[in-house]
């Protein structure tokens, strides 16, 4: 079966997520999906607030009486596990999604020694070293040393955020002299000079304890779940080193076949690929130049040569590590990454990546279940509604049963663009064809095994039939701005 996953969850989800996936599972095993990513399941310093990206203790998944309750926002530790196995009994993997760099939500301050450094130079020391208090300790009172009795402090961690300083609270970046370095690691990414700080408590992997602690945490969390593999969040801020230690550890004493997808967020195909090769393939990455792609090619509607719309994407550098996606919890409206591909091109873009021959495809929840919220821009509050992609689960459909075999493109207009899937023994054909302008057309040789055959539009965008010649020639035909998938009628 052509593998395709789902991303189940969105920013502004509204909670008590483990339970509603368990009631889709069956929906979504009938459309074809083979693989779930989920949310971090972790507590959150925000308690049932966080998102899961403000990790607080990585060993509560909704089990103790910390920030605010039990649960958290996406419901309990038995509900989590209930929904694994769930997935895993209709032959759904599941992915949970890991938060390496940092922590949040200290449970008690120490005294440390830090220095500021510029925020779009973080190599660049401001002022004098200095003494403060900052919630480094991390204590975990009502676990009580169940499952780990590792105590976080100052020396965890290679930087923070917030400081109090005679009895004030600053704000800024703060690099902490933690006996490892007065540095920022060096093998991450060199934006803003030294890209190791992201946000909270940055968890310093220098110190072998840690290393140690993390490698005995993946073991548990593993035991304790089941799950098939790992989505692993914004590793370009996190040692690669390190990384490629812990993963090789999962790889060889763990789970030989974890599978392990990482958030690498770079609009350069070049500069995802020199990080797979560094990391020795261990690690498929997201697509990211491809998702701009579609985002440029939605604004500029026409105007943009769609026979270009794979150029510079990691799918074209690396196929065989690379996931493609159309939106995510990070490009939706209103958040960091804001690079909303729009309503009227999505059909197009999901047929590129769910209907390619070399595509490991990932499915935005909102895209397939719509979503509507709220939040603030620039001290203004903004209703979003983002509408479900109506043609989704049809060519889901088609990935499904039709998306087979060799491939054939037909990248030869910059407003129609078509390929064709030649099948297997086993399995049909389809042949695809797009247009970002006007009604679109493609003669297409499908050659003579394929002659005197009648083709109909899956997608029911074209209501003609159209026959192929004796030598198994026809022309097949897209609407303005849509999508076409022509199939073999049958007999």
């Amino acid at each position: 079966m052509n593998g395709v996953i789902i991303q189940y969850f969105h920013w502004y989800h509204s909670g008590e997520l483990w339970n509603e996936f368990s009631e889709n599972v069956q929906y979504l095993k009938d459309l074809g999906f083979t693989a779930v990513w989920l949310p971090p399941a972790t507590k959150c310093s925000l308690g049932k607030e966080g998102i899961g990206y403000d990790v607080y203790d990585l060993y509560d998944l909704g089990e103790f009486d910390q920030k605010g309750g039990i649960a958290t926002k996406y419901g309990t530790k038995d509900e989590y596990l209930n929904a694994i196995k769930k997935a895993q009994k209709a032959g759904i993997s599941v992915y949970a999604d890991i938060v390496l760099n940092h922590r949040m939500g200290g449970d008690e301050e120490e005294q440390i020694t830090i220095h500021e450094v510029n925020s779009e130079n973080r190599n660049e020391i401001m002022g004098d070293p200095i003494q403060a208090t900052a919630y480094t300790k991390f204590t975990f009172p009502a676990r009580q040393g169940k499952y780990s009795d590792f105590i976080w402090n100052y020396m965890c961690f290679s930087g923070i955020d917030i400081i109090n300083k005679d009895g004030e609270e600053r704000k800024g970046i703060f690099k902490i002299h933690n006996g490892y370095s007065t540095e920022w690691t060096n093998d991450v990414s060199h934006q803003l000079g030294n890209y190791d700080y992201l946000m909270g408590a940055d968890v310093e992997y220098r110190n072998p304890e840690v290393v140690k602690e993390m490698k005995n945490w993946i073991k548990w969390y593993l035991e304790t779940t089941g799950v098939d593999g790992f989505r692993l969040d914004a590793l370009k801020h996190i040692s690669s080193n390190f990384l490629q230690d812990w993963i090789s550890y999962i790889k060889n004493e763990l789970k030989a076949d974890c599978y392990i997808l990482g958030e690498f967020w770079k609009d350069e195909a070049e500069k995802i690929a020199f990080f797979s090769d560094h990391m020795n393939d261990l690690v498929s990455c997201f697509d990211a130049p491809l998702h701009y792609n579609f985002f440029t090619a939605s604004k500029e509607g026409k105007y943009y040569d769609l026979s270009q719309i794979l150029k510079g994407s990691f799918l074209e550098k690396k196929p065989v590590f690379s996931v493609s996606f159309v939106e995510n919890h990070d490009t939706q409206q209103l958040q960091a990454l804001e690079s909303s591909v729009q309503n009227w091109f999505k059909p197009i873009a999901y047929a590129i990546i769910l209907l390619s021959e070399e595509a490991y495809p990932c499915v935005f929840y909102p895209d397939l279940f719509g979503a509507e919220y709220t939040d603030m821009k620039d001290g203004e509050e903004i209703n979003i509604v983002i509408p479900k992609v109506e043609i989704l689960p049809k060519l889901l459909k088609v990935r499904q049963y039709f998306a087979y075999g060799e491939q054939v493109n037909y990248f030869d207009h910059p407003n129609c663009i078509a390929w064709v899937r030649r099948g297997t023994p086993d399995n049909p054909g389809c042949v695809v064809i797009l247009s970002n302008s006007e009604d679109g057309y493609k003669e297409i040789d499908l050659g003579i095994e394929h002659a005197n055959n009648i083709y109909i539009d899956f997608l029911e965008q074209r209501k003609e039939q159209v026959k192929t010649d004796e030598t198994g020639k026809a022309v097949f035909y897209v609407n303005p701005a849509s999508v076409s998938v022509w199939i073999k009628k049958s007999n």
